[in-house]
């Protein structure tokens, strides 16, 4: 069969799996296993007679979306918010997993561009972290505490303020995607130079060492979630740039579903960064070392391995009694 009699042949049924995927139409659990196996017969049948052709792209995201449209409406007896965070945040960052490197790759790109702006510009980390910053850690430095800013204040007062602060910033990161991702990148730039900037005058000050024992008690979430919010803010953009067969709005509707979860699933981390900074980071100095590196491998451990191992790991165990659209093709040839 031709390609071209092929689509027409099964056009209006893709279509039709297209308004169950946006919401429009209501199926049970049974038909829509009956619709994913027919979906992946589909898929099967053009990647074997057409492999290089775009409707297989786009017959495996229909399958993938149909899948989780299944998984949504088995009965869910546990704890919703556990649901959340055990089930529906990692299948989402795996499906999406593409975004989250996007969102790494730029991350390590801008903050390389504060470090290097600030080693052939030595005024550059006084323009970025501003003249009163960086005179009152000089002061601090020379007195011996690196990270006494953090000493400001009080425990809860502190807290409180970086929550809320960061909380802020994280919604800019991910609502700014609406730009075509574009706000969302622009966020990054200016919080990753800062960091970049912010390192190298620690290291121009022979006080990097002692910084990193204080700052990245915290900041492994507060960075790895600044990551996550901006990837979710790419997944939105890239919803509204690229809605492939979906109509516009209907793409904006899914990617904003699906974007919206990935970003809330990063409250938690902020939450507890901004607790790590009003009650921990201020002693970071005067505890042992073995206490900092514990504190920052362990969080460092707890965030990737949500956002990277297990989201794999979730994958797998789901769908080890359904055949996805990929393993189906592999069975068949």
């Amino acid at each position: 069969m031709r390609e071209v009699a092929f689509i027409k042949q099964n056009k209006e049924k893709w279509l039709g799996i297209e308004q169950i995927i946006s919401g429009k139409i209501k199926k049970n659990p049974d038909d829509l296993s009956s619709i994913y196996i027919n979906l992946v017969n589909d898929l099967s049948f053009a990647q074997t007679y057409y492999p290089k052709s775009k409707v297989g792209v786009y017959l495996n995201h229909l399958s993938a979306q149909i899948f989780q449209q299944i998984y949504k409406t088995k009965r869910i007896e546990k704890n919703r918010f556990v649901h959340f965070f055990k089930t529906e945040v990692p299948l989402l960052v795996y499906q999406y997993r593409r975004y989250m490197l996007y969102a790494f790759i730029f991350f390590f790109l801008f903050t390389a561009i504060g470090f290097i702006s600030s080693f052939y510009d030595k005024d550059f980390p006084r323009l970025i972290l501003g003249d009163d910053y960086v005179n009152m850690t000089i002061a601090n430095i020379k007195k011996g505490d690196a990270v006494g800013v953090y000493a400001s204040g009080s425990n809860w007062g502190t807290a409180f303020a970086i929550i809320f602060n960061n909380l802020i910033v994280g919604a800019k990161l991910y609502v700014y995607g609406v730009f075509g991702g574009i706000g969302s990148l622009y966020v990054m730039l200016q919080n990753s130079i800062m960091l970049g900037a912010f390192q190298y005058f620690f290291e121009s000050q022979g006080a990097l060492k002692e910084s990193a024992r204080g700052i990245w008690l915290h900041g492994v979430f507060e960075i790895f979630g600044m990551v996550i919010e901006t990837m979710a803010g790419l997944i939105l953009g890239a919803s509204i740039l690229f809605p492939r067969t979906f109509s516009r709005m209907n793409s904006f509707k899914i990617g904003f579903k699906d974007s919206f979860k990935i970003f809330l699933s990063t409250v938690p981390f902020t939450i507890f960064a901004g607790l790590i900074e009003g009650f921990v980071t201020r002693y970071a100095l005067k505890m042992p070392i073995y206490l900092n590196i514990i504190i920052i491998f362990g969080t460092l451990s707890i965030i990737v391995f949500y956002y990277f191992i297990y989201s794999v790991l979730r994958h797998k165990t789901i769908t080890k009694d359904a055949i996805l659209p990929t393993e189906r093709f592999r069975t068949t040839n």
